[in-house]
């Protein structure tokens, strides 16, 4: 029977059958493929719960998506404005406007969320 997982010892547990599961070749709407896809639900929720992952600072954000993006620091002021922006944002001198925020949702995709955080 499928439960709640409440601790680290049933959280390991729970790991190990996930993998047994993932080594078989699993066929849509099989009971075991639905086993997958119920254990991997209540591992996501343990997780969250007991091991939460901060959310970015705006600088962060914008220095991880630049790094995947492959974009140079002189895309970067482009999207900002200026070049000496681009500095001072990145060195936390400087507070990202509105439309500078906007900006970067749209060119780089980043969460307004994270990029309106206090930092």
């Amino acid at each position: 029977m499928l439960r709640l997982i409440k601790n680290d010892s049933q959280h390991e547990d729970i790991l190990a059958r996930i993998y047994e599961l993932m080594q078989l070749d699993l066929q849509p709407d099989t009971e075991e493929s639905d086993e997958l896809e119920i254990l991997s639900m209540l591992v996501k929720k343990y997780e969250v719960e007991h091991y939460p992952i901060p959310e970015p600072t705006p600088v962060e954000a914008i220095k991880y998506r630049m790094e995947q993006m492959n974009l140079t620091d002189a895309e970067l002021s482009e999207i900002l404005g200026a070049r000496s922006r681009k500095s001072e944002i990145l060195s936390g001198k400087r507070k990202l406007s509105l439309s500078m925020i906007r900006a970067l949702k749209e060119r780089l995709n980043i969460s307004a969320d994270i990029l309106i955080q206090l930092y």
